[in-house]
């Protein structure tokens, strides 16, 4: 089965430039923790709840601080038409919870989540994802990087 067969389509994505304040009211109207950062009609980055928690209101920055200065740049992605196994390994092993889907041209399609590959596959396999995201640490630790 290919990622596009379950992966979520309908996705907001938000401008650098826009601060963390219109970042976090965006998530809370959509009950999401994530957001894709678009410009000039390319992914450049993510915004995550957490971010805004610990690069941005930890470090005492203000609600007018924007995404560009606290999103994460170095963006893991899947392609639409990459196996769901494949991506759910590679999820397991770069400890995400959830992968922006592109088609072949790099725009954003969607994003995958542990909960589509829990919702459509079988309990191992989500599993097996669980597990690896939940180890200590790994390279998207925010804790060992600076804000």
């Amino acid at each position: 089965m290919k990622v596009e067969d379950i992966m979520t389509r309908d996705v907001c994505l938000v401008e650098p430039d826009q601060t963390i304040c219109d970042a976090a009211r965006r998530m809370a109207e959509l009950d999401v923790g994530l957001l894709p950062v678009g410009e000039n009609d390319r992914l450049v980055g993510m915004v995550s709840d957490r971010d805004i928690a610990l690069r941005a209101v930890a470090a005492g920055k203000g609600v007018e601080t924007k995404i560009r200065d606290v999103m994460t740049r170095d963006v893991r992605y899947c392609y639409a038409d990459h196996e769901v196994e494949d991506v759910a390994q590679n999820m397991a092993e770069q400890q995400l919870r959830r992968l922006p889907v592109l088609d072949r041209r790099k725009r954003l399609v969607g994003i995958v989540s542990l909960a589509d590959i829990a919702m459509d596959r079988d309990a191992g396999l989500s599993g097996a994802v669980l597990r690896g995201v939940s180890q200590p640490g790994g390279h998207h630790c925010q804790s060992a990087r600076a804000a």
